[in-house]
């Protein structure tokens, strides 16, 4: 099969670009949202649920942790899936997440619906930039990342007011199922106008001729990695940081520096691996990389290549 037969039926450029950009700012606002928008209904969630109010706070925490874990993967996952399905099928899980959510009879199964919650809605964010960038001329570009920037900033500063007057006007419960609705026409609204560019069918194609390369190993440090710090920072006040007699935070910052170390001999990054992780964590849009990012392997001073939370996902960036 060819190239060309791969190609999608019509050009992204036939789509009006402010069209693309209404139907793709939208998930990526409901995503951001559901960051701050949980924080004002934690009591009452926790009342409902019949939980102590430490141990509601992990409903907040999965979600930023598993968000965490995914954004780094993202290009890997685009690359290997398409862009198109990676972000139609982000939006879908994170939807049908958020109804599980606002149906969760116990704080576990919460806590479970918030991981798949984040896990999904990790992959938008980027996904969304890529999309911007492709459907606007490069003379535009900076209005659309003005457009994901607005909806960046306004969706966290809006989530507390937004969430309490939905817990005190209905329930807790509608914090999660208002992502629904929404939901559903982002996602026929993308399913309807996001295509492919040629590019990246092309990527794509030439991806499935290669041998696949996966490491384990690197995505389990990089969920060390992220777990460990976001619970650290998450609980470290509640825990008394460094004093905690049930030596909790001291264990994580273990997991840290035995990451760290494991990273440092294990895979050093040099300044090659360093020029494929910026790639890589940009595959959405080539793009993106070129005008995003300025930093290149020789720009980067030999003390941060290597950083802990980079390492790790360097092996299935490959």
């Amino acid at each position: 099969m060819t190239v060309a037969a791969l190609s999608p039926a019509r050009s992204p450029a036939a789509v009006n670009p402010w069209l693309v950009a209404a139907v793709v700012v939208v998930p990526t606002f409901m995503e951001v949202l559901d960051t701050t928008i949980a924080v004002v209904a934690l009591r009452y969630i926790v009342g409902g649920l019949s939980a102590t109010v430490d141990d509601g706070e992990w409903v907040l925490t999965s979600y930023l942790a598993a968000n965490a874990i995914i954004l780094p993967i993202t290009g890997w996952l685009s690359a290997h899936l398409g862009r198109r399905n990676y972000f139609l099928a982000s939006i879908a899980i994170f939807t049908l997440s958020s109804l599980l959510c606002g149906m969760a009879g116990s704080l576990g199964q919460l806590i479970l619906f918030r991981v798949m919650q984040g896990l999904a809605g990790g992959g938008l964010q980027p996904s969304s930039q890529g999309v911007l960038l492709d459907a606007f001329p490069p003379e535009k570009q900076g209005i659309a990342m003005t457009l994901f920037g607005f909806a960046a900033l306004i969706a966290p500063v809006v989530g507390p007011t937004l969430g309490g007057w939905i817990t005190d006007s209905y329930s807790w419960r509608w914090v999660f199922l208002i992502n629904v609705p929404v939901g559903l026409l982002a996602l026929a609204g993308c399913y309807a106008l996001l295509r492919d560019p040629d590019y990246l069918v092309t990527q794509r194609a030439e991806l499935r001729k290669q041998p696949f390369h996966f490491d384990s190993i690197g995505l389990s440090l990089l969920v060390i990695v992220m777990v460990s710090w976001e619970v650290m920072l998450s609980k470290g006040q509640e825990w008394d940081w460094l004093g905690d007699p049930f030596w909790r935070i001291q264990t994580l910052a273990i997991f840290l520096r035995w990451v760290w170390l494991a990273s440092f001999f294990g895979s050093c990054i040099t300044a090659t691996q360093w020029s494929i992780f910026v790639h890589c964590a940009n595959a959405t849009s080539p793009r993106a990389a070129s005008s995003s990012f300025a930093l290149t392997s020789r720009s980067m001073p030999p003390a941060l290549r290597c950083p802990a939370c980079f390492s790790p996902c360097l092996g299935m960036m490959r």
